[in-house]
């Protein structure tokens, strides 16, 4: 018997038609896709600085505690815990006291403490009532001395 090997073809893959349709899958992908932009909330964040703040002369004021427990400033400047906690509700008031003003400066007073979800319902039931100008208050450190 006579073993001998037979020569082997020599496999070549060609990766240059390889790299041409990924090239053209990508840009097919990159062509199809929709970019969706998300709606956002215009928030402008103030500054804690020594001067005192100015008084604005009519703003809705919301009011945020620690356990993320809603209370709306009236007209009377005091504060009025909403009937419930729901967002719904919250975008209810909020039309009320706005009466199609949306553009007086909306204040968000949450606690330190307050539940981060509180404070993002807020900014969102704001941007869809149509508030422009919102701002969080703050307040100044205090001096060690």
């Amino acid at each position: 018997m006579n073993f001998q090997r037979r020569k082997r073809r020599k496999i070549d893959i060609t990766l240059i038609s390889m790299i041409d349709v990924l090239f053209v899958l990508l840009l097919f992908f990159m062509v199809s896709t929709t970019f969706n932009r998300q709606t956002q909330v215009s928030i402008k964040l103030p500054e804690a600085s020594a001067s005192e703040a100015e008084a604005l002369p009519k703003s809705i004021t919301l009011v945020i505690d620690a356990d993320g427990l809603y209370y709306m400033k009236g007209a009377d400047g005091m504060l009025h815990q909403l009937i419930d906690q729901k967002p719904e509700t919250l975008l209810r008031e909020l039309q009320k006291m706005a009466a199609n003003l949306t553009d007086l400066p909306f204040i968000i007073s949450a606690d330190g403490k307050t539940p981060h979800q509180a404070v993002i319902s807020a900014l969102d039931a704001a941007g869809r009532a149509g508030f422009t100008h919102i701002t969080f208050e703050a307040q100044q450190p205090k001096q060690d001395e």
